[in-house]
């Protein structure tokens, strides 16, 4: 999915720790953006705009402008955190012809039944691994799990997926689950281990 989104990098001269570090300072965040037109270029970008263009996720392509003037098309592949910060990311320049691989995040919608009979919503993984054009994958899966009942689970095949996108995750996976109570376990080993009822005669 593309966005009209546009954002300013500078080409970064500078790679000692020193310089980055002065870098996020200012406002700053370093990273790279690469493809088959451009081999490996470090930049920067401002740190505000690049945080909103990540809560977006997924395959949302987006405008990134090098300090020649040329427009790049691409998304951001790869981000490292620190504390819900930024410190570095990459930018995969994207082609309207050739397929792509991303981690999509997952999105559980609604409440599973199972938790109102006092089950234990699980999920096992918060994204799957897609492959497809860039303008066919989603920025974000939704997965409907208020059908689940106690034992139940969702598997990632189970997930529908757009037209023109396949999944790259193991179709038998699962990504999420309705567990038995807790308590209901606890009781259970609390009955196997209790003396039998009357216990032994104390002499």
């Amino acid at each position: 999915m593309s966005t009209n989104t546009k954002i300013q990098a500078e080409k970064r001269e500078e790679t000692k720790h020193s310089a980055i570090r002065a870098l996020r300072q200012s406002g700053r965040t370093p990273g790279v953006v690469y493809g088959p037109d451009l081999g490996s270029i470090p930049v920067h970008v401002d740190s505000k705009q690049l945080q909103a263009q990540a809560r977006r996720g997924g395959a949302d392509i987006f405008s990134l402008t090098l300090s020649d003037g040329k427009n790049v098309q691409v998304l951001l592949k790869d981000i490292q955190r620190q504390e819900g910060r930024i410190l570095h990311v990459d930018f995969m320049q994207v082609s309207s012809s050739k397929s792509i691989s991303i981690n999509v995040p997952l999105d559980f919608h609604g409440t599973a039944a199972g938790t109102k009979a006092g089950g234990v919503f699980q999920h096992q993984t918060t994204e799957l691994a897609l492959s497809g054009l860039a303008k066919d994958l989603p920025n974000i899966l939704t997965v409907d799990i208020s059908n689940l009942e106690i034992g139940d689970s969702i598997t990632a095949g189970d997930v529908e997926l757009p037209s023109g996108v396949t999944l790259d995750s193991s179709p038998e996976e699962i990504i999420a689950s309705v567990a038995v109570p807790r308590v209901a376990d606890e009781d259970v080993e609390a009955d196997e281990g209790a003396a039998p009822e009357g216990g032994t005669d104390a002499e």
